[in-house]
């Protein structure tokens, strides 16, 4: 289906997620077409890309479109739904995180994929932080040594709610499914799932209707990582920090990559993505203190290796399997909040 023109690509939905996580990529890495999108903002779409099919509703844009690419960015109650309508029409898909609401709902999208041959894939874009990728080298290069306790922040400083579906009482709102998702991958990516998981998952401000702060303490057999997200934290967010035998590495603020996209920035350039030295992190050990360069990060690589799978047979830069992950911790977490006890966690699954 793909040709030589291209992987002709179409987004459902054109808000934030759309036009600053995954429309400067498609249209600034080949072999992407942005060729068609399901939106009510027609009129806008027309005016920046006149060449794009506009379709008012993503159930159409599915049966009639020719798209190859199928990048789903609706609210996160709708994703089991559009995934499977889009595999069934023979194409391949990209979703938002969290990749579902329920276990259940992954388990069968994979058995699809499979079973149509087409890659699905789940946008865990944050894999290319420069700061993850940081601690990751650190690690791996056994400059901390053993890890003993790691422990990873999201804050904002966000006292009032907003009214938007991700802080709604719908399947899927709320901050552990937001931001839990990103949290979680890093972790599992670094550790592997844990034995056993303890939460806290609160509604703290006064107006909320979901859950908007979280505390997940992953249990593994030689250490524990600590996963937080608050709405109060007016203070530097504390990203990483991370104890070994070794040695701690200490980081503050947030990858550069969102606030430049926002921006309107295009990853056009190898070191789009580096943090400014003022913002690298501290390694501390015996003998001193040592400055620790952040590694350059870059969502375009999710992309590129994306295009990899599609037109080669490669491996999806974050399959649907790893993904699923994310959404049987959460679940957990819940069980473990709603009970007050810690949650054994079945790793053979």
């Amino acid at each position: 289906m793909t040709t030589t023109t291209g992987i002709k690509t179409a987004i459902i939905g054109y808000g934030f997620s759309a036009t600053t996580f995954h429309l400067p990529f498609i249209l600034n890495l080949p072999p992407f077409r942005f060729t068609a999108v399901s939106t009510s903002k027609g009129e806008q779409v027309q005016q920046q890309h006149p060449e794009v099919e506009v379709y008012a509703d993503a159930e159409t844009l599915l049966t009639r479109c020719d798209a190859d690419l199928v990048i789903i960015t609706a609210p996160n109650e709708a994703h089991f739904a559009l995934a499977k309508l889009a595999l069934q029409q023979g194409k391949h898909v990209v979703l938002e995180k969290p990749f579902v609401t329920r276990v259940e709902q992954g388990e069968e999208l994979i058995a699809l994929a499979r079973q149509q041959q087409r890659v699905l894939s789940v946008y865990h874009n944050r894999r290319w932080d420069g700061d993850f990728l940081t601690v990751k080298k650190l690690i791996a290069d056994n400059r901390l040594g053993a890890v003993r306790y790691f422990e990873s922040h999201f804050d904002r400083f966000r006292p009032e709610v907003r009214k938007r579906w991700r802080e709604s009482d719908v399947e899927g709102g709320g901050i552990l499914f937001d931001l839990g998702p990103h949290m979680l991958d890093q972790a599992l990516q670094l550790f592997g799932p844990p034995t056993a998981i303890t939460a806290q998952v609160k509604t703290l401000r006064p107006q909320a209707e979901v859950d908007d702060f979280f505390h997940l303490t992953l249990h593994y057999p030689e250490h524990i990582a600590v996963l937080r997200s608050s709405p109060f934290c007016a203070a530097p967010n504390l990203r990483f920090e991370v104890q070994g035998a070794a040695g701690s590495f200490i980081k503050h603020g947030l990858d550069p990559q969102e606030d430049r996209l926002k921006s309107g920035e295009l990853p056009l350039s190898a070191g789009w993505a580096q943090e400014l030295p003022e913002q690298y992190g501290q390694l501390h050990a015996a003998d001193g203190v040592a400055t620790i360069p952040t590694e350059t990060g870059g969502y375009q690589h999710y992309y590129q290796q994306l295009a990899s799978a599609i037109l080669d047979g490669s491996e999806a830069p974050v399959s649907a399997e790893q993904a699923l992950w994310n959404i049987r911790l959460i679940h957990l977490a819940r069980q473990s909040a709603a009970s007050g006890q810690t949650i054994q966690v079945d790793s053979n699954r």
